[in-house]
């Protein structure tokens, strides 16, 4: 069995390094921060022509998880421009003026579209964690949360994340990331978590200024089918002996 390992890119040099070491999937933001905006449709079909794994590419365009009605046409056309460019779903998560997970927003962007997408870490900033998740899994075609568990990262949100992960609805969708760690990885995966992020990780000394590395991919790539396996030869040998 393998996991899914995602990793930012932010231009197509990113994006064929990060096929070459192994990434199953590619996540294409506009700037250099994992909070980036939205890039350009010109860029999105660069990127998308460069590689042969999916893109899914930020919807965003201003700071924080905010947005308001004046937004929504712009960013539905953003999200259109982006498909036909090749992008294989999106990523996005707006929050309201109360903290809550903007469902009006979410299902205005949803209203018509075919594509799968991926919610932010918007999910990690809500004010009432339960009740955002709750509000998530109304939502059509979600097949991805990304979250560390703590709006300041995996290390911090380890135990939330595991927690969560009791459930197999939620395990099935969560997608960790935000300062993930290897050390954390055989714990998510033994208690289901399959998908996986990584941004300046997959970058050499961590920065932005470097481009993605293909044999930093590469090592992250094994480790996450390795403790994947491994976790599902453990969950059968349980299985089989009940």
């Amino acid at each position: 069995m393998t996991g899914l390992l995602e990793v930012l890119v932010l231009h197509a040099a990113d994006a064929r390094r990060a096929a070459e070491g192994g990434a199953d999937r590619l996540h294409l933001v506009g700037a250099p921060e994992v909070d980036g905006p939205s890039p350009t449709p010109d860029l999105v079909a660069e990127v998308c022509a460069a590689v042969d794994v999916p893109v899914r590419v930020t919807l965003r365009l201003r700071e924080g998880f905010g947005t308001d009605g004046g937004e929504v046409v712009r960013l539905r056309g953003l999200a259109s421009s982006y498909r036909d460019a090749g992008a294989e779903g999106i990523v996005m998560g707006f929050l309201d003026g109360h903290g809550e997970v903007d469902t009006q927003v979410l299902e205005a962007l949803l209203e018509g579209g075919d594509w799968p997408w991926t919610c932010s870490r918007a999910v990690d900033h809500a004010l009432d964690t339960d009740r955002a998740w709750a509000r998530l899994a109304r939502l059509p075609r979600l097949d991805q949360v990304l979250t560390a568990g703590s709006a300041r990262g995996v290390e911090q949100g380890l135990d939330e994340l595991i927690r969560r992960a009791d459930d197999p609805s939620v395990a099935a969708v969560v997608m960790a990331g935000g300062e993930l760690h290897p050390d954390h990885l055989p714990w998510l995966a033994r208690a289901g978590v399959r998908a996986f992020h990584i941004d300046l990780d997959a970058r050499p000394l961590g920065s932005w200024k470097a481009y993605v590395d293909a044999d930093q991919v590469r090592s992250w790539k094994s480790l996450v089918d390795d403790v994947a396996a491994r976790a599902d030869h453990r969950s059968n040998r349980v299985t089989s002996k009940e």
